[in-house]
């Protein structure tokens, strides 16, 4: 099979002569499509604390714009084989865990070993997974795709590993490994088990109100930022600066919301002022900007 004529013909809505595939196989292919889509989406957005976007490199001296859009590229075909895995409800440990490993990989070798997307390979290839099975559920009972179907897909198919998966603890060679043995905070991992709860319960309705406020989408996807920052107890941040950092972040973005947020006509100034103490302290929740590529690609698939 030429993936690379498979990517190109989702893209282009055609099946290229040579590569007879069912429907299905561009169907997974245009939602790997889409994943990439909604982190190249999420890396353009500014201004966010201490993130890179295509304006400088936030709290990372060892990344920049074009590493993560590299790094986001790379995963094309790896969420069109968790698409694929997804699609056939197989199971998180035999085929979704060493397909995300896989994935990794494939960053690694496009980032010269920089670990850009570890986390957004965990979280957006659960959620790829999650929609192309609630894809194929929706079109056998005649129905929607919905963000709700989706969330209880993703529980009711891999909950239960899920949650045995969170119960085993990171490694102590990931981040989320370190902060959960210091500090007993599970990160990515019981947000997994849980079904990314800050994604549906936090992250789309917030997302989905700023752009029926009239609110455009960069604008959008920053109160969605800054939402997720005062919700999710970011591994990253508290990985880098302990619990302290994560209680300034947690608080930092609670005052932006309550100061208005990006309703206000100073939210940019407001957020970019942020973005410069982030630096300075060295934090970058890329934790919540992984949650936010999520959310985005969602509310790009769902009614």
């Amino acid at each position: 099979m030429n993936i690379a004529a498979v990517d190109a013909a989702a893209e282009a809505g055609t099946t290229p002569a040579d590569v007879a595939l069912p429907d299905i196989v561009l169907s997974d292919a245009a939602l790997a499509g889409a994943a990439v889509a909604a982190m190249r989406d999420e890396l353009e957005v500014y201004p966010k604390p201490g993130l890179v976007s295509p304006v400088d490199s936030g709290a990372h001296a060892d990344m920049d714009f074009a590493l993560m859009c590299r790094s986001a590229e790379s995963l094309r075909r790896p969420f069109a084989l968790i698409a694929a895995a997804g699609r056939a409800a197989l199971t998180f440990g035999q085929a979704l865990a060493p397909l995300g490993r896989e994935a990794e990989r494939a960053m690694l070798q496009a980032t010269g070993g920089i670990n850009t997307h570890r986390g957004a390979i965990f979280s957006l290839g659960l959620v790829v997974a999650a929609i192309a099975r609630s894809q194929s559920t929706a079109a056998s009972n005649a129905a929607a795709l919905t963000a709700d179907a989706v969330h209880a897909t993703l529980l009711r198919q891999w909950g239960d590993a899920l949650e045995a998966h969170a119960a085993l603890g990171g490694q102590a060679a990931s981040h989320g490994g370190v902060v959960r043995q210091k500090t007993g905070i599970g990160g990515a991992r019981s947000e997994a088990a849980y079904g990314f709860p800050s994604v549906f319960r936090t992250g789309i309705p917030v997302y989905r109100e700023a752009i029926a406020a009239g609110i455009d989408a960069n604008a959008a996807a920053v109160q969605t930022l800054f939402s997720l920052m005062e919700a999710v107890d970011d591994t990253t941040v508290l990985y880098r600066g302990g619990r302290e950092a994560g209680r300034f972040v947690r608080s930092a973005a609670a005052q932006f919301l309550a100061a208005g947020g990006c309703t206000t006509p100073d939210w940019f100034d407001r957020a970019e002022r942020l973005h410069r103490t982030f630096v300075e302290r060295n934090l970058s929740p890329g934790g919540c900007a992984d949650l936010l590529a999520a959310t985005m690609l969602v509310v790009r698939y769902s009614g």
